[in-house]
């Protein structure tokens, strides 16, 4: 089946216009593909149609589709009865779908946004859909599988002005804002260097032993989607080898540990220091595996100066042990004025001093230059809830905190590391304007995603 995304042609009815002649006071927004943009009011509910419901699509029901009072739940779409055996018994009177593309197909003109929780390679094709018929989208992290593909959703959401949000949903714990608001109170001084990474050494899974028959319940087809490889359903240890989790250290189907993690992790240095694009990437790491995604790797990204922001190193690692913690003499575990420990996960290195920060906790080192510190005046207002701010922007309200503006950059500096590493430990010079790895062609072939014959875009 083919995708057909530039053939589908959206009819206006008579729910749409009324929309959309609400809106004309400020204006009536003709959207270059020809649909008429709809202009949300806020007292009423937005019909939101889910794609892909184990795991993470759960928790956007349970974020999203439980705000009764603003959400219809109109179509629940995924590969797997089993897995959305729930969802469809919680929103029994939701449509069902297989095919995101039929999907659209029958319901396009009756809903107004769409939350995309799917594997890593098959974000692009529903969110890019969705995007261009003029609906708004949440989509998990990290936001697309390719350089390419991240860098058209950021733009095209952009042209057609939907509302967008990124699953990096500990952007809203109160802790990330306050450490945002000292860095840049200059509490530390200048930043030039920050160390980001992810523990553990998840990775390189076993290689499948075994070809088994998919469960009647699994449309294994549409779960590989568009990766050109024609897996069959592989089995390792009498079990599933991708599904529903070890997808993710594969490369045609997930972006390891980086793509799991970066996105919340390098959420942090990218709000304080006011980061987008690197100039500079250069990645390290064990032995790269074409099929396979690392247990250990590193990579430097450089940033130039911004406003009144310097140029700034920052070091990714998905590490046991990052190095920071040995060149700064950093013990563990690490306390917040001697109360609660602090699991971190980026060290920003100021001329002042330096902070440690996690998800949830921050100190400044060396503690001993910070006991009398008085922190800066809150800036930055508490969110009403992650979920609510995309609902709240689809209903015409403030972009949401990681809409894809924002998120986009951040995802597509993670899927660089990632590119340079599989294409073999390069360093390279990014030319974001252009999309040009400079004097590296096999970065640069590797920035364009493969699909299968069928799903081309």
């Amino acid at each position: 089946m083919k995708n057909n995304l530039n053939t589908t042609k959206t009819k206006i009815n008579r729910r749409q216009m009324l929309k959309a002649t609400a809106t004309l006071g400020s204006g009536i927004l003709f959207l270059p593909s020809g649909i008429l943009a709809r202009g949300q009011s806020p007292n009423e509910k937005i019909s939101v149609a889910f794609i892909g419901l184990g795991g993470q699509g759960n928790f956007q029901l349970d974020n999203i589709g439980n705000q009764k009072d603003l959400v219809d739940v109109v179509a629940l779409c995924d590969v797997d009865d089993t897995r959305a055996g729930k969802a469809y018994e919680r929103f029994a009177k939701a449509q069902k779908f297989y095919d995101f593309r039929l999907m659209f197909d029958k319901l396009e003109s009756s809903i107004d946004a769409v939350a995309v929780s799917t594997p890593d390679h098959t974000h692009y094709h529903p969110v890019i859909r969705a995007i261009r018929a003029g609906k708004h989208v949440y989509c998990e992290k990290p936001l697309a599988h390719s350089v390419a593909e991240a860098r058209i959703i950021t733009d095209e959401a952009a042209r057609m002005k939907v509302a967008t949000q990124l699953g990096c949903q500990r952007h809203a714990i109160r802790n990330m804002a306050r450490v945002v608001e000292i860095i840049r109170s200059g509490a530390i001084g200048e930043v030039t260097e920050v160390y980001s990474w992810i523990g553990g050494d998840r990775g390189m899974p076993k290689k499948p032993d075994g070809i088994g028959e998919p469960p009647s319940t699994l449309k294994w087809d549409l779960w590989l989607g568009a990766c050109p490889t024609d897996w069959k359903f592989a089995t390792t240890d009498n079990k599933s080898s991708f599904v529903p989790y070890n997808w993710r250290f594969w490369w045609d189907f997930g972006t390891g540990e980086m793509g799991n993690w970066s996105c919340h992790i390098l959420d942090l240095p990218f709000w304080a220091l006011d980061l987008k694009y690197p100039i500079k990437v250069s990645a390290s790491g064990q032995e790269v595996d074409a099929e396979r995604t690392p247990k250990w790797m590193d990579v430097v990204y450089d940033f130039p100066s911004r406003g009144n922001f310097p140029a700034l190193k920052l070091h990714w690692s998905h590490t046991k042990m990052p190095a920071c913690f040995e060149k700064y003499n950093i013990k563990i575990p690490v306390k917040n004025k001697g109360k609660q420990n602090v699991n971190p996960n980026n060290l920003f290195v100021g001329t002042k001093g330096m902070l440690l920060a996690g998800f949830d906790r921050h100190v400044l080192l060396p503690e001993s230059e910070f006991v009398d510190f008085e922190y800066p005046k809150q800036i930055i207002p508490n969110s009403p809830g992650f979920h609510r701010e995309w609902i709240n922007a689809c209903k015409g309200g403030k972009p949401a905190t990681c809409n894809f503006s924002y998120s986009g950059p951040m995802a597509e500096t993670a899927l660089l590391g990632n590119t340079a590493f599989k294409a073999g430990h390069k360093t390279f010079e990014w030319d974001a304007e252009k999309l040009i790895a400079k004097n590296c062609l096999e970065v640069q072939n590797a920035i364009k995603p493969e699909f299968k014959k069928g799903w081309e875009y």
